[in-house]
């Protein structure tokens, strides 16, 4: 939970890779100069922690990044007194000094969170852009440069991990998908160096297996698992090996789902292979 300082860049080619997929880039940047919330949402892997890296460099602010989980409490956000030597001191918390700082704070998977947790959001997301911090009786208001960004998986709620009507209505909210296929193969292509040929084929694969999703699958192969199985493959693992260790072991625990998976691999790649 600690805050990156990302410099603010001489060119783009210092920016986290990122490839837009549609108007992204421009609301997000308009909603950072109006003070307005951003909501991401879309499912695992599909880009949405690397546009906020992209984002936040792009604007020359640092960016504090926190992993929502059921045990996260208020204090974990604004900070606590801990002991020190024969008393206490207060140290903030990774959304207090994203405040303070003017950073851009991002709650990566915010519904994990428990509710009563998420509540102290609301006086940074409305007209207010305040941050009342009770234990140390400090009020502490938003500079214009800070902003709020929170993400999360659509496909894993339910009622009992949903956003409540009252938090969602706060943000401006960007849906997010897998990439076009020409936009994946670029970005493969760019994240790892393979060859185009390569990257058309792990593309039509991940859409392959994608298509099984809600069949035998509870989640499609993200453009990160075919990052990471490019990689593995430019780095000298055997195509159908990677294959197995990044597209069907993190997707399944299930032994004939596997086999079933990589008989997918082998009839989509099959010549060459």
């Amino acid at each position: 939970m600690s805050i990156q300082p990302l410099a603010r860049p001489g060119g783009d080619s210092e920016l986290p890779f990122y490839l837009p997929q549609g108007n992204e880039i421009t609301l997000f940047e308009h909603a950072w100069r109006h003070q307005l919330p951003v909501m991401i949402k879309g499912p695992t892997g599909c880009g949405k922690t690397r546009f906020i890296e992209h984002m936040a460099a792009r604007l020359g602010r640092p960016l504090a990044t926190v992993a929502c989980h059921d045990d996260l409490t208020a204090a974990d956000l604004v900070g606590r007194h801990l002991i020190k030597g024969e008393g206490t001191e207060w140290h903030d918390g990774p959304l207090t000094r994203a405040v303070r700082e003017g950073a851009i704070c991002y709650l990566d998977e915010v519904v994990e969170a428990r509710k009563d947790t998420t509540v102290v959001l609301h006086p940074l997301t409305d007209d207010r852009r305040i941050l009342p911090v009770e234990r140390t009786g400090e009020t502490l208001e938003a500079p214009p440069e800070f902003m709020l960004v929170v993400s999360f998986n659509p496909g894993y709620q339910n009622l009992l991990k949903g956003m409540k009507p009252s938090t969602r209505q706060r943000f401006v909210a960007l849906r997010f998908d897998y990439p076009a296929p020409e936009i994946e193969r670029a970005i493969l292509l760019g994240e790892t160096g393979i060859d185009e040929a390569l990257a058309e084929r792990l593309v039509r694969l991940g859409q392959s297996l994608r298509a099984l999703k809600d069949h035998d699958l509870e989640e499609g192969a993200s453009t990160r698992l075919l990052v990471y199985c490019a990689t593995l493959i430019e780095g000298g693992f055997e195509m159908r090996e990677a294959c197995r260790a990044a597209l069907v072991e993190p997707l399944t625990d299930d032994e004939e789902t596997a086999d079933a998976l990589m008989e997918v691999i082998d009839a989509t790649l099959g010549s060459g292979h």
